[in-house]
């Protein structure tokens, strides 16, 4: 399969496939495969982030390092980076590297 060039915020968990759509943070260059695990890994930060700001808002006074919800963000967080890392133009995986994001 062919890979194309996607546009990519993390910071909004979005792909795109026109650089003019909005705005991105980062370039790869990705098969649809690739983007479908991408979208997946966007879902899982959603669905974590979103247990986190309910546990925030019922002010339950979870430490951010014995929370469950906070643990699944991280790593999620660092599996989007590590396969944007993986897809990523050269200029991105240089950004990516410089973030310290991965282990």
């Amino acid at each position: 399969m062919d890979k194309k060039r996607y546009y990519v915020s993390v910071q909004a968990g979005t792909v795109m496939e026109n650089q003019g759509d909005a705005s991105y943070e980062l370039e790869i260059d990705a098969t649809p495969d690739d983007i479908d695990r991408l979208k997946e890994g966007f879902e899982e930060l959603e669905n974590f982030d979103q247990t986190s700001f309910i546990q925030v808002a019922s002010a339950l006074g979870i430490a951010y390092h014995y929370d469950e919800s906070n643990d699944g963000y991280d790593y999620y967080l660092q599996e989007v980076y590590a396969l944007i890392n993986e897809l990523g133009t050269e200029e991105t995986k240089q950004h990516i590297q410089k973030m310290n994001v991965l282990t």
